[in-house]
């Protein structure tokens, strides 16, 4: 069992910045790969970015490549979501993933079908 809680969402002007917090607790954090997704209203949930066991391996969707950066600390069982340069359309509620399966691969999946574990999400809010 895996227990993720997302932190820093909040309200931001276009072009500022925010950085997201997951923290992991349960199966050990460090064995498997991380994901962020979000879902805007109306819209279907989509990835966001994804980073392997080690974080020597690091996915974007395009639309945010560039201006977000995914990192992890196994240490801290922590992964982050880096957002500069936010633009309206990024608005949503962001959710972190956890796809134990993935063990020690060289590979992050980018699907939201191969995640297992999901946070309760935290609202991202950008104004223009």
């Amino acid at each position: 069992q895996v227990q993720l809680v997302e932190s820093g969402g909040g309200s931001v002007q276009a072009g500022g910045s925010l950085r997201l917090s997951c923290a992991g607790s349960g199966r050990s954090f460090s064995s498997y790969a991380m994901g962020w997704f979000r879902q805007a209203p109306g819209k279907e949930r989509e990835f966001v970015a994804a980073i392997n066991w080690s974080g020597g391996r690091r996915y974007y969707a395009d639309s945010v490549k560039g201006r977000f950066t995914i990192s992890r600390d196994n240490a801290k069982n922590t992964v982050y979501l880096q957002m500069n340069s936010l633009k309206p359309e990024d608005t949503a509620v962001y959710y972190c993933a956890a796809d134990v399966q993935s063990g020690y691969r060289d590979y992050a999946a980018t699907r939201l079908v191969e995640y297992d574990y999901w946070g309760q999400g935290t609202q991202v809010t950008v104004s223009s």
